[in-house]
This record gives C-alpha cells, structure tokens and sequence, in this order.
C-alpha cells in the first residue's frame, strides 16, 4: 500500500502545532516553578535584609543557603509534576530544561567555589553569587522567553540584567553593595524576572484553558 505523502502546507502545520502545545505546556509549569523561586528568593532577601539592618551581624548571609535548600527540593517535585501532567516532552521542552540544569549546575559550582575561597584561603568572594544570580539567570530566561515567544520573560530577564550589570560595575568599582539600597534592588530584580511573569503566564494558560 502506497504511503500518502505529506504537503508542504501540512508539514508546517504540524509544526505549528507542536509548537502551541509545547508552548502552552511550558507556560502552565513555567509559570508555578517561576513563581515558587520568586517568592523564595523575595522572602530570603527580605529576611536578611532585616536582620542585617537591625542585628549588624553578618553572620545572618548564611541564610542565603535557605534558598539553594527550599528550592533545590521543591524543584524535583514540581517537575515531576508538570512532567506528569503534560506527558511527552518535546524537544523544546528538552532545550529550556537543558538551560536551566547549566544555571543549576552553575550555580551550585560558584556557591561551592566561593565557600572553597573562604574556608581555605579565607577570602570573601560572595559578592559574585550576586553576578550569577544577576547576569546567568536573567540571560537563561531571555533564552526560554525566546524560545517559547514569551515577552514577559523576555521583559522580566532584561530588567534583572540591566541590574546584573550595574551591579558588576558596582562590585567592579570596589563600590559596597550596602544593604539599605541593594537589598531593595536585588528584590525588584526577581520581582521583574520571576515573580511578575509567573502571574502573567499561569494567568494566561488560564484563559486558554
């Protein structure tokens, strides 16, 4: 029996389907795992932020290792999740899983390089966890804003690199992150990137919905 061949039409039709329906998929869990790291991120910031205003005592940073806890086993569990709710993965939901496992992997090897710093040669090189969490997050997700064609990603990554950027020139002038203006900025930075986006996109998979 002969084999129908498939038009020029049709191919990209079905191109353009796979293309909604990952879309749609990554929306729906994009927009939950955004907003579980916003709103951790936010709270851990806003804690310190007021424990470093009130106490002095900058024994309070270790606190920042609560985010890379919570987070790193929420994360697991909602992928899962999403995993098993939208079935299959397609190629681009490969892709943007990809580029988050390397800011993953990235940031868990600054954390650890910064820790080695200072407990073996006892210098204090935190101050580049900020550079990561400032230039390599907003760039991975102008970089799934672009592939899944989701300008609030691609808006929220942009306003947390003009950030990032101003913040290494800050760090690269010698100028003191002091907690009273950065801690303020480094909050509306994830508020633009995670927290903002995630709302607009689980709002938008409910329409479609």
């Amino acid at each position: 029996m002969e084999e129908r061949k498939i038009t020029e039409a049709e191919s990209i039709e079905i191109i353009i389907s796979m293309i909604s329906r990952t879309k749609a998929r990554l929306v729906k869990g994009s927009g939950n795992i955004l907003l579980m790291w916003g709103y951790l991120i936010v709270a851990v910031t806003a804690l310190i932020w007021v424990l470093l205003v009130t106490t002095k005592n900058p024994a309070v940073n270790w606190l920042w290792f609560l985010i890379w806890v919570i987070g790193g086993i929420a994360t697991p569990i909602m992928v899962k999740r999403k995993r098993m709710a939208s079935g299959t993965k397609s190629y681009t939901d490969k892709l943007t899983s990809q580029i988050w496992s390397v800011v993953g992997l990235t940031g868990i090897a600054s954390t650890l390089s910064c820790l080695g710093f200072l407990l073996i040669g006892g210098k204090d090189s935190w101050s580049m966890m900020f550079v990561f969490a400032l230039i390599i997050v907003p760039m991975a997700e102008i970089m799934q804003g672009l592939v899944i064609k989701e300008s609030p990603l691609i808006a929220g990554g942009g306003i947390g690199l003009l950030i990032g950027l101003f913040t290494t020139c800050c760090i690269s002038s010698h100028i003191t992150l002091m907690a009273t203006w950065f801690m303020p900025l480094f909050i509306i930075a994830f508020a633009a990137m995670m927290i903002v986006p995630g709302h607009i996109l689980n709002s938008k998979a409910n329409r479609e919905s």
